[in-house]
């Protein structure tokens, strides 16, 4: 495999400045810039270098910028790699001075592990370590290596191969990850090992953790700073999973009307627990507000009226009598056991404020007894707002492929989220960078309805530049919040992306600014790269009923890694089970290939036309950056791998620009705009044109 080939620098006293693991994060930062804009210019040089963690405590991007200039006078000025490399090393010299340090210690790595110290809470260690012993003890695979003592480092060592991280996440959100992708053998090499952790990321990224600052070295050195973060937000999901009305219905007490019920759904889950928590306290005669899980808790008298309110009977007002904050929290915690609720937090830490872990703890008390009841007239405000699941598994699609892009904003509810158009045009400047004039918009909190009218427009002003279909279609459709066009939209600019990925990537290997893809393309690209591998399966369309067995996708995915799909666990897919279980692993075996994918098994079975074209279009993108990189090292006079070798020739050719009728809308028909961009109901009408059309967004891993 091509990612475990040695870069090699012509220059060789550039290559003895760098190790190879530096050189490989340095090469992919490199081709990551080029893949989105086709080429890497001097300009493009400051915003990647402020990033990185060797430059970014010491120098501003402007700092960053004077400082090339000494160098290059054109910030227009295409460069190699090798030049990227020499800047790095001028940077870095900068660097060391600055920071006092010696001037031969220009180490990329020295300055990311070493420079930068990040301490470890030793409470959110042990707790953790706490869950996971109890969360996975029975696992087949890990309670060998169970318990795992908290005192010293075996969390992180334990998490080095990848298996530990992917088990936590199926406990978070079970049947996230397909358990047959996951390499468990007692000992793995690096390309397995890669595997899992590539799998895990993406699999993260799925279930809504942020994953822009960590990548798969990170893992494989088993970074206690990151580790922890990564495993804290994983916990937090799988400890706040009820705190939504599709979960919990008896939620909707805590509102008033209609119109709160749509408030309560655009809360984040930390949110809607503050006002869980808020809402019995009140009834229990607390006078505070409280607002957060660190200050707000010190004090021990908010958990006090908390466990008075919901369990009485192993609670009292002794507890309050206690003047001394940590024998007060020591009654809390002993009152908290009666309710079987794990201790994830000591006396210390609700005295010292810790976040992440008062939260974890109130989760768990919510878990075990919430204290609601079912108001049947309020609960039918609850059935009100739920949608029907092909919407719910395209709303939840969306949201968390914008929250995967790094945008400011998190959404927690794509359709009560984006009707400011805040987000939107944050999405928008995302993908097609400039294309927002942040002049004429207004950032959130916005108390006049015009401003996000005006929001909503420029939203579909810029929608139209990039010729999707908008028939009809006003600005103030999304500040209304409709659904269909809400979806119709979030589509046609998720579709956009994926396709302008694709076109830079081919304008980059052809040398030469190439044709736009198109849903054709990716069709003929798929079913060519499948008859090469010596397969048999071939899609007519992306809504070809023949999909839904998954046998395609599992040819294809072996067509461009033969390594990655395991075929003895693969089934023929005649059974509605035999299918699902084909979907789930296809899934997993994607992202465990590198694909960053956000459908849902039920998308592949019942083939979701939207979905598969995204799959495809996913698998495609990394089949040519495996090309790309192969060529790159090529040039380098590195040895190149087989991996996609096929790709260049396939979509180089003048693929035909054949219409699919299928997916085709009618442009320019005056039927009304609900027919015209139905996202679910009529098939025909939801995809945009097949015309030119592309994307900027970086494909994070």
């Amino acid at each position: 495999m091509s990612s475990f080939v040695g870069v090699i620098v012509s220059d060789p006293w550039l290559q003895s400045q760098f190790t190879q693991v530096e050189l490989r994060t340095l090469k992919s930062r490199f081709l990551s810039v080029r893949t989105q804009s086709g080429r890497v210019t001097v300009g493009d040089l400051p915003s990647l270098f402020v990033k990185m963690k060797a430059f970014s405590e010491l120098f501003t991007e402007d700092e960053i910028k004077t400082a090339l200039e000494e160098s290059y006078k054109d910030a227009g000025e295409e460069i190699d790699f090798e030049s990227f490399l020499r800047a790095h090393l001028s940077l870095q010299t900068r660097a060391t001075e600055k920071s006092g340090g010696s001037k031969s210690s220009s180490s990329f790595l020295k300055a990311t592990t070493t420079t930068v110290h990040h301490a470890i809470n030793e409470s959110e260690r042990a707790s953790y370590v706490a869950h996971i012993n109890s969360f996975l003890a029975e696992d087949p695979f890990l309670k060998k290596y169970l318990p795992i003592d908290p005192s010293t480092n075996a969390l992180f060592d334990l998490a080095k191969d990848g298996v530990l991280l992917c088990k936590l996440i199926n406990v978070a959100v079970p049947g996230t990850i397909d358990e047959r992708a996951i390499n468990t053998k007692a000992v793995l090499n690096p390309w397995e090992r890669n595997e899992n952790h590539t799998l895990c990321l993406n699999s993260a990224k799925a279930i809504g953790c942020t994953v822009v600052n960590i990548g798969t070295q990170d893992l494989i050195e088993g970074r206690p700073h990151l580790l922890l973060g990564l495993i804290s937000q994983i916990i937090k999901i799988q400890l706040l999973a009820d705190l939504n009305l599709k979960k919990t219905p008896q939620l909707v007490e805590l509102v008033d009307d209609s119109k709160d019920v749509e408030e309560l759904l655009g809360l984040s889950p930390e949110k809607v627990l503050l006002k869980w928590m808020n809402f019995h306290l009140k009834k229990a005669g607390y006078e505070k507000q409280v607002t957060n899980f660190s200050s707000d808790v010190k004090d021990g008298e908010a958990y006090a009226y908390l466990l008075n309110a919901l369990a009485p009977e192993y609670s009292g007002p002794a507890t309050l009598d206690k003047k001394d904050p940590a024998e007060r929290a020591n009654m809390i915690l002993e009152h908290a056991e009666k309710l079987d609720c794990k201790r994830y937090l000591t006396p210390k830490d609700i005295v010292e404020g810790s976040p992440n872990l008062n939260l974890a703890f109130v989760a768990q008390i919510f878990q075990h007894r919430n204290g609601l009841t079912v108001d049947s007239k309020k609960m039918s405000f609850a059935e009100m707002m739920t949608d029907d699941a092909q919407t719910s598994r395209e709303e939840r699609c969306f949201r968390l492929w914008i929250n995967s892009l790094g945008i400011a904003t998190y959404i927690n509810n794509v359709f009560e989220d984006v009707r400011n158009g805040w987000v939107l045009l944050e999405v928008l400047d995302k993908i097609t960078p400039g294309s927002v004039n942040w002049k004429q918009a207004s950032k959130p909190p916005i108390k006049m309805p015009f401003r996000k009218v005006e929001n909503c427009n420029q939203v579909i002003l810029i929608g139209k530049d990039l010729n999707f279909s908008l028939v009809n279609v006003a600005g103030n459709d999304i500040v209304q919040g409709n659904k269909k066009l809400i979806l119709a939209y979030l589509w046609q600019l998720m579709r956009f992306s994926m396709l302008k990925l694709l076109k830079n990537l081919r304008s980059h290997s052809q040398g030469k600014k190439g044709k736009e893809i198109t849903d054709a393309d990716i069709l003929t690209w798929a079913n060519n790269i499948v008859k090469k591998a010596g397969r048999t399966s071939q899609m007519d369309s992306f809504k070809d009923k023949n999909l839904s067995n998954g046998i395609f996708f599992l040819e294809l995915l072996s067509a461009v890694e033969p390594r990655v799909v395991n075929w003895s666990v693969v089934t023929k897919g005649e059974t509605d089970e035999d299918k699902k279980l084909n979907a789930t692993y296809i899934i997993s075996v994607a992202r465990k290939l590198g694909c960053s994918i956000f459908l849902l098994p039920e998308d592949i079975i019942e083939v979701n036309q939207k979905m598969i074209l995204i799959l495809t279009a996913s698998i495609m993108y990394w089949s040519l950056q495996q090309q790309a990189a192969d060529s790159e090292n090529a040039s380098d006079g590195s040895p190149t791998a087989s991996v996609g070798s096929e790709n260049e020739a396939v979509l180089s050719n003048e693929v035909s620009n054949m219409a699919l009728d299928d997916l085709s809308p009618e442009v320019g028909d005056e039927k009304s705009k609900m027919e015209k961009i139905e996202p679910s109901e009529n098939v025909e009408n939801e995809v945009p044109s097949t015309k030119d059309e592309g994307l900027d967004t970086e494909d994070k891993e």
